[in-house]
This record gives C-alpha cells, sequence and structure tokens, in this order.
C-alpha cells in the first residue's frame, strides 16, 4: 500500500517546478487523484500528459479568493472527495522593487506580499472550509522559504518576500492551533536554493553558486532540485505525519546551519 491510498490531493502552483515535482510523488505514493492549478493553458496541457489519467487540471490565479475554491470544488465531483492541499504559488516580487528595505518599493512590497501570503491564506481558508464541511480531517502543506527564517544578505536581499515567507509560518502556526480538534493538520515546507524558474536569475550566476556549495553543502554542496521536496510533502500529507502539525520543515541542504563562504 501506498502513502497516499485514496487520498484526493489540490495542488495550487502544481503545473511546474516544486508543485509538479509533488504531483508526480503524491501519485507515486498512492494518491487517487490529483488536482493542480496553474496559470496558463499551456503549462496545465503539458503538466498532464506528464502525470495521466489520474489527474486534472484547473487554470487559475492564486491571488484571486475563488481559485481554491474551484480546484477543490472540481477534486471532489472528479474524484469524490478532497484530502489534502499543497500551497506551492509564490514568486519573487523583485521585477516590481522588491529588495533591501532602503529599495524597496510600494509596489514591490504589495505585489510581494499579495503572491506569497495571500495567496497561501486564500488556498488554505478555501482547504479547511471544504475539510470542515466533510469531517474527518485533513492536511495543508505550504511552500515557504528558509529566507523566511534564516535572512542571506549578500546574494539575497528581498525583504518583501523574507517577510512574506516569515509571515507564512506565523500563519500556519495559529491554524494548526485553530483547527488541531478538528484534525485538520497546518505545516510548512521551507525550501533554500532551489532550481526553479524563480531562481533562474541566481542559478546561472558563478558566484552564487560558488556560495551554495558551503552554504548548502549536503549532497556534495549543490543547488536544490525540485524532487528533493517531495519525501517531506508525501510524508506531511499522509497518515505518517498524522501527528506533526504546525511544523516548519527545512529541506535546505543545510543552509540554516551553515555560514557560507563568500
Amino acid at each position: 500500500m501506498g502513502a497516499l491510498d485514496g487520498r484526493v490531493i489540490v495542488i495550487i502552483g502544481g503545473t511546474t517546478g516544486m508543485g509538479l515535482s509533488g504531483a508526480r510523488a503524491f501519485l507515486a505514493a498512492g494518491a487517487k487523484g490529483i488536482v493542480i492549478v496553474g496559470r496558463t493553458s499551456e503549462t496545465c496541457a503539458e503538466a498532464l500528459n506528464l502525470l495521466g489519467p489520474q489527474a486534472r487540471a484547473c487554470l487559475g490565479d492564486a491571488t484571486q479568493p475563488q481559485t481554491a475554491v474551484e480546484a477543490i470544488a472540481l477534486a471532489q465531483q472528479e474524484f469524490g472527495g478532497f484530502h489534502g492541499l499543497y500551497h506551492v504559488a509564490g514568486g519573487s516580487g523583485r521585477k516590481f522593487g522588491d529588495g533591501p528595505l532602503h529599495q524597496l518599493t510600494d509596489e514591490g512590497w504589495a505585489r510581494t506580499l499579495e503572491w506569497n501570503l495571500t495567496s497561501a491564506m486564500y488556498s488554505s481558508r478555501a482547504a479547511v472550509r471544504a475539510l470542515l464541511a466533510q469531517g474527518g480531517g485533513g492536511a495543508v502543506v505550504i511552500l515557504g522559504s528558509i529566507l523566511g527564517q534564516s535572512p542571506s544578505p549578500k546574494y539575497f536581499t528581498t525583504h518583501a518576500y523574507a517577510a512574506a515567507k516569515s509571515a507564512v509560518i506565523g500563519f500556519a502556526k495559529a491554524v494548526a492551533a485553530n483547527y488541531a480538534a478538528n484534525n485538520i493538520r497546518c505545516n510548512v515546507l521551507a525550501p533554500a536554493l532551489v532550481v526553479t524558474p524563480m531562481s533562474a536569475r541566481v542559478a546561472g550566476d558563478d558566484a552564487v553558486l560558488n556560495f551554495i556549495k558551503t552554504k548548502q553543502p549536503l549532497d556534495g554542496g549543490r543547488i536544490g532540485y525540485p524532487e528533493d521536496l517531495d519525501a517531506a510533502a508525501v510524508l506531511l500529507m499522509s497518515d505518517g505525519g498524522k501527528f506533526i502539525t504546525g511544523q516548519v520543515l527545512a529541506v535546505d541542504g543545510g543552509w540554516e546551519v551553515s555560514e557560507g563562504q563568500y
């Protein structure tokens, strides 16, 4: 039997990167069905082609409150239930003016919090409402960032992003505390630098990669890959994590406990 046998899971931001990798891992662990949410029809179609007949896709923007509501309704309609939500959507607001505080623009602040904090609230609210209506409990896993708890000032100075990801931790802990009696769990996965479209700016920078060799020293000192998070996501979504809530699991290659050398 798989860890997720019979489960139906919705992934907000599930068509690329860590979300798509998580979808594949959930299906491999026995999930009955997956609903992925993406922002373009092209990425949705490509992801469905990879995931196969146990997946459905929903086109939507995570910063809109109905997106997760509609994805959960689709999961219930297509697969007869809903057991967990994995919120992966988010991104850098650098192009809108996120950066160090003395350079941070109002738009950079607002856009970054909308993408990374407000969207997580919308998704989690929809999930908790659905799980309460069904009864029986379930799981919410939110993708955070190691920058929400362990800043790195030389190469990663996006202070709105750090604030948003730190706020996700407080939000998840409050949700976990409030709904534990309903057997609804809420946890955060906090990766360090991982290969994704968002990280392309630094993933090709030799100076940053040299820094990462000692900042993320595990497994030879390397940048992370989306699949590095999969086992942790499966654990938190499954009965293997049934006694875990309100926690932040850093999948960071040693980032938080390593100094890094410039």
